[in-house]
């Protein structure tokens, strides 16, 4: 009777009882127990007995084992079938299969960043202390996810990923999806060695193996040519060397073909990241590089590219991700200088939180309120908050203060923005604005160079953001409270004009890298003379004075002194001339001398006759009458 008894209440045991008895946490592990103990637990629930309540509440190791043995002949009824077969149903009944698996990856990825630890956000959207600021999200690497956003996964990736998975040799990276138009991927002879940890910080280099150093000095001898044509023929034979890619893209960016460059950039940031080291990361914020070694510069000047592009592309979001990785590789010394762009991809992206609690960790140990756009982004962030309706009334009171007081001190520091900022922006200042001496032309003039640089950059930038009426009132308010406490000579008017005279009295070089990476004509005018009268180069700007070689270029074997008057002649002309008899090796025969001399000649006479050939000389104009005679006839 008690077996009869066991076995009717198993088959009055439902799958909605089920349910409801059994939570998430313990439906994962009575189906791990089911997988290991397998079909043989069955007996065990056919010979169980009914208990009392008392008993239930009391003993609850033995609740949990008869759930999990109840459960097994449950799940292989057909009522669950049917209802995994209703969730196949909708699936197919929606638009696209393929859609669901994105938003599903999408889900997949965030979970993982949540159980990492690393990565927490709050439901209001804020982001929890827990998570150090420059934590990089890898799913915000992919531009993509950031334009699903605005137009729909149907929309960005169409069919690519049918053609995707037709190129199972594709590496798989997150700074960068390659593309089917791209060349085969094969070793280029870079590798990344981590140096030393120290403090939990773990310092890593890049380096050329001995080929990939043959193939760099092509390349430097392919960008001392002139001559963009020598360089494609490098990539022909190796297409991922990355300072070819990079200088390759700088041509295409002057020639204003901005889809092959931002290609070549892309490119160039794949290579880099198949020669990562298994213990680099990108999103721990605790791997570092040194860009005082040529090496590694290249991803630095790969990543601030790209960010560039994507800037332009209309994904700031991920724009900023990329900053803050470039940022995480070097905090304290910055080499492009990225706290110039930080703020401005963070007002584009909405992200008015993650700058002002930058502003708030760091203003103690980097003085960010020196830098101008530091001093007036800031103040825009909370006056942006301030005009949300999620926060409490006591948080928006809070914000537009603090926004009022940080905008005004801006305002007083840097009275040189205001005049460019209402000038870019096409508004009138009023009379009173326009007639006083603060904010007027002597301002502008006053300024040390260094200062006018940044704030050439910052207006040039950020003039967009300022545009919006609301803003522009809540400028004009501060403005006119400002003019007040000048002319009642506030002390901390004269103490923000020492300042101003002390410091910017010279840029760091990594402003100026920066100033030359923005291609704004603004800015780049606005250099001193010792930057812009040397040569720049797309693969390395303005490189560090105490950089760290590994290894160093082979002069060229030449001997000047057994050269003859005319190939002197001929070589002031065509500096990259040499005669092939000039250079030889050590121990070669002189057999041959004759005739590489004649080779060369004939090369520099077809030469020479080619540009004698494409010289036009314009007839000087002819009067047909010039003795006004008239005609014989």
């Amino acid at each position: 009777m008690a077996r009869q008894t066991g076995s009717k209440e198993t088959a009055l045991i439902t799958n909605e009882e089920l349910e409801d008895d059994l939570g998430s946490k313990e439906e994962r592990a009575e189906s791990r127990l089911n997988e290991q103990d397998g079909p043989g637990n069955n007996e065990e629930a056919e010979t169980g007995e009914p208990e009392s309540d008392e008993q239930r509440a009391g003993e609850d190791t033995q609740k949990q084992d008869q759930t999990v043995t109840k459960l097994q002949p449950v799940s292989a009824n057909k009522p669950r079938k049917k209802k995994k077969k209703r969730k196949n149903k909708r699936t197919a009944a929606g638009e696209t299969p393929e859609d669901d698996d994105l938003e599903d990856i999408d889900s997949i990825l965030e979970k993982m960043e949540d159980s990492s630890g690393l990565s927490y956000e709050t439901k209001s959207g804020v982001i929890a202390d827990s998570r150090p600021l420059l934590y990089v999200e890898h799913r915000n690497l992919n531009p993509e996810t950031e334009l699903k956003r605005y137009f729909g996964a149907r929309a960005v990736l169409g069919d690519q990923r049918p053609r995707q998975r037709q190129r199972p040799y594709i590496r798989s990276t997150w700074l960068t999806a390659p593309k089917n138009t791209w060349p085969r991927y094969s070793k280029t002879g870079i590798a990344m060695r981590l140096l030393e940890t120290r403090r939990g910080v773990q310092h890593f280099t890049f380096e050329h193996h001995r080929e990939y150093q043959q193939v760099q000095f092509r390349f430097l001898d392919a960008v001392e040519s002139l001559d963009p044509n020598n360089i494609v023929l490098l990539l022909q034979m190796n297409p991922y060397h990355v300072d070819s890619l990079l200088q390759l893209s700088e041509v295409c960016r002057m020639q204003e073909d901005q889809e092959m460059a931002r290609d070549l950039v892309e490119r160039a940031l794949y290579s880099l990241e198949c020669a990562f080291h298994p213990v680099f990361s990108l999103t721990s914020g605790t791997c570092r590089l040194d860009y005082r070694r040529p090496e590694n510069r290249a991803f630095y000047l790969s990543l601030f590219k790209h960010t560039i592009f994507l800037e332009k592309r209309g994904c700031p979001r991920t724009a900023l991700e990329f900053c803050k990785l470039i940022l995480s590789l070097d905090p304290e010394n910055d080499p492009l200088c990225v706290l110039l762009l930080i703020d401005l991809l963070s007002l584009r992206a909405r992200e008015y939180a993650f700058l002002t609690r930058m502003f708030q960790e760091w203003e103690g140990h980097r003085n960010l309120s020196q830098l101008p756009n530091f001093a007036f982004s800031v103040p825009l962030a909370y006056f942006l908050l301030s005009q949300q309706e999620e926060l409490s009334e006591a948080e928006l009171s809070q914000a537009r203060e603090r926004a009022a007081h940080l905008l005004q001190h801006a305002l007083i520091m840097f009275p040189s923005v205001l005049m460019p900022l209402l000038d870019h922006c096409s508004v009138q200042p009023d009379s009173r604005v326009a007639s006083h001496s603060f904010f007027g032309l002597q301002a502008q003039i006053s300024q040390p160079p260094a200062l006018n640089q940044l704030v050439s950059l910052y207006v040039g930038r950020t003039h967009s953001l300022w545009k919006d009426p609301a803003i522009m009132a809540w400028l004009e308010t501060n403005v006119h409270e400002v003019l007040q406490r000048v002319d009642t000579s506030e002390p901390v008017v004269e103490e923000f004009a020492q300042k101003r005279k002390v410091r910017y009295q010279s840029a760091p070089r990594n402003i100026s890298r920066h100033v030359i990476l923005s291609e704004l004509k603004e800015a780049t005018a606005a250099l001193p003379l010792e930057v812009t009268s040397q040569p720049v180069m797309g693969f390395d700007p303005l490189p560090p004075l105490d950089s760290i070689t590994s290894y160093t270029r082979p002069e060229r074997m030449t001997h000047p002194s057994n050269e003859s008057t005319l190939s002197l002649f001929f070589r002031s002309l065509l500096p990259n001339f040499t005669l092939q008899g000039e250079v030889r090796q050590d121990g070669a025969e002189e057999a041959g001398a004759g005739q590489d001399l004649n080779q060369g000649v004939n090369r520099l006479m077809a030469a020479m006759r080619d540009m004698l050939a494409n010289i036009q000389f314009q007839d000087p104009p002819r009067d047909e009458n010039p003795d006004g005679d008239a005609d014989w006839d």
